[in-house]
């Protein structure tokens, strides 16, 4: 069964799914603008397209991810995006 979500007035959008090899994960894509999201459980980003500037939860740094690359965000945790051009992501539930 797929999930359709949408974030900030319809500037990032998400297509929940689960699947044996994923497991329970989204597919999306963000505009261009700056964003907050909370977790409650570790997630594992991949960055499809574009790329994201991410402040982890308790770090200083801001860090960019382009396409290819993969960070992960601790469990009930907020993180920080910047988004500079259209950029599409994966994001597995740990």
């Amino acid at each position: 069964m797929l999930n359709v979500s949408e974030y900030f007035d319809g500037k990032v959008k998400s297509i929940g799914f689960e699947s044996a090899t994923a497991g329970r994960a989204s597919v999306g894509v963000m505009a261009e603008g700056e964003y907050t999201f909370s977790t409650a459980q570790p997630e594992e980003m991949t960055v499809v397209s574009g790329a994201l500037k991410v402040l982890l939860s308790g770090e200083v740094e801001w860090k960019w991810y382009e396409a290819g690359s993969v960070f992960n965000v601790p469990g009930h945790s907020e993180f920080y995006l910047q988004v500079a051009e259209p950029s599409a992501y994966l994001c597995r539930y740990l």
